[in-house]
């Protein structure tokens, strides 16, 4: 079973990626932002949003102890942040300025791959943030990489379809050519395969999963021997997760959810998708602008993080919230005024996230947002009922619309 804990609505243009660490998600757009959450209950950083980039940012990624954060633009460079503070710890270059399409860390974290629009991969040394290599590996744009498990292999994919292996030195190790029909969409890779009853540990042997706009996933494993590959047929396939060593399968998703039917959060294409290293969760970033954050289970198990009912957690999320849980957030919110209708209308956690201008409207909650000085000019004129609706204000209780201030203070620095 699979259900949704929570949608993150703050980017002003479609997803392009999204990345857990252990105690965080980062998401990056069109916009030009990345955006950090916590997971413990899917709040955004103060920091956040991370606003360095000069055009969209197709990429994000953390390193696998969470301690950095990396981000790839089509300005043409990579940056790294840090993640408790949104610091930015470097700026690495494309020589050629070119828009790179997708980064990744190696496994000890002491490299950084970019793939470029065109058809290069530059290779970073992080300890002196120099540009180890960059070379041609593609006559089309390079759109998908990932390190090997053992950090000595990189697999780049492109536009055109083909799929390649490398060494560090950017010698070929093989090519397996048009092994997605329309394109290359996405490819991660995995220590560890099975072989019959036995699970088999090898550093020249690995699974790598890929995906495209051909309709499908193809599984292959790489080895001295040619690589296998298995495919599922469904509708075209934009992002697949990296694996998890505490799950045993690959989560794809496209706009219908035909591979996973129980997520359906949007008519629009999921681009992006990222599993949790931590808790079993899934994040999914849509075209709608919108990220889904998904419960992978029937929700009363143990929590991960803390080893007790998932109620009795202190981090509970919002849906998960009851009664008591939601007026106690009002007092902390400094809303007790609204504690008695929400008390007399049973509202809980579910029903606050599904809570809108109409029904905030019939608990006399407005709903609206205006200018601070006229909103309290109408309310000091007696006036007792909504500007927009006419209805009753069962309080004059004012409260900062910080989304919106955000939203605008964006648009003028775009301007």
């Amino acid at each position: 079973m699979v259900s949704l804990l929570c949608s993150l609505r703050q980017h002003a243009d479609e997803i392009r990626c999204c990345s857990f660490s252990a105690s965080l998600l980062a998401t990056c757009s069109g916009d030009k932002s990345v955006r950090v959450y916590s997971t413990a209950d899917f709040s955004e950083r103060p920091f956040s949003p991370l606003t360095g980039h000069g055009y969209g940012v197709h990429c994000c990624r953390f390193s696998r102890c969470g301690a950095r954060l990396l981000s790839c633009s089509t300005d043409g460079s990579a940056r790294l942040w840090s993640p408790e503070t949104g610091e930015p710890a470097a700026e690495l270059r494309h020589p050629e300025r070119a828009a790179l399409r997708v980064c990744a860390f190696s496994p000890d974290s002491a490299s950084v791959l970019a793939g470029a629009s065109d058809g290069t991969a530059a290779l970073w040394d992080l300890g002196s943030r120099t540009l180890r290599r960059c070379s041609a590996v593609s006559d089309a744009s390079v759109v998908a990489c990932c390190f090997s498990p053992c950090g000595q292999m990189f697999v780049t994919g492109c536009t055109h379809g083909n799929l390649k292996l490398w060494d560090l030195d950017f010698s070929l190790l093989h090519e397996e050519k048009d092994a997605h029909d329309l394109g290359v969409a996405c490819c991660s890779a995995a220590p560890h395969f099975k072989v019959g009853k036995r699970l088999r540990r090898s550093q020249s042997n690995f699974r790598l999963a890929s995906c495209g706009q051909d309709s499908q996933l193809k599984i292959w494993i790489v080895s001295q021997q040619d690589g296998a590959g298995r495919s599922t047929p469904a509708l075209p396939i934009s992002s697949c997760a990296s694996f998890n060593p505490s799950h045993t399968h690959t989560h794809t998703h496209t706009h219908t959810h035909t591979h996973t039917p129980l997520l359906r959060p949007s008519c629009r294409y999921v681009t992006a998708v990222a599993l949790s290293p931590s808790a079993p969760w899934i994040a999914t970033g849509s075209m709608d602008r919108s990220v889904n954050v998904w419960r992978i289970g029937d929700g009363d198990g143990p929590c991960t993080r803390c080893n007790r009912k998932r109620r009795a957690c202190s981090g509970l999320l919002p849906a998960d919230w009851t009664e008591e849980d939601v007026q106690s957030w009002l007092r902390e919110e400094g809303l007790a005024e609204l504690v008695g209708p929400f008390r007399a209308n049973n509202i809980d956690g579910p029903e606050l996230i599904r809570l809108n201008r109409e029904t905030a409207a019939e608990l006399g909650i407005d709903g609206y947002s205006y200018e601070r000085q006229s909103i309290e000019s109408w309310i000091r004129g007696k006036n007792k009922s909504s500007p927009m609706t006419n209805l009753p204000l069962q309080t004059s209780l004012l409260t900062p619309n910080r989304s919106l201030k955000a939203a605008i203070t964006r648009w003028r620095s775009s301007q």
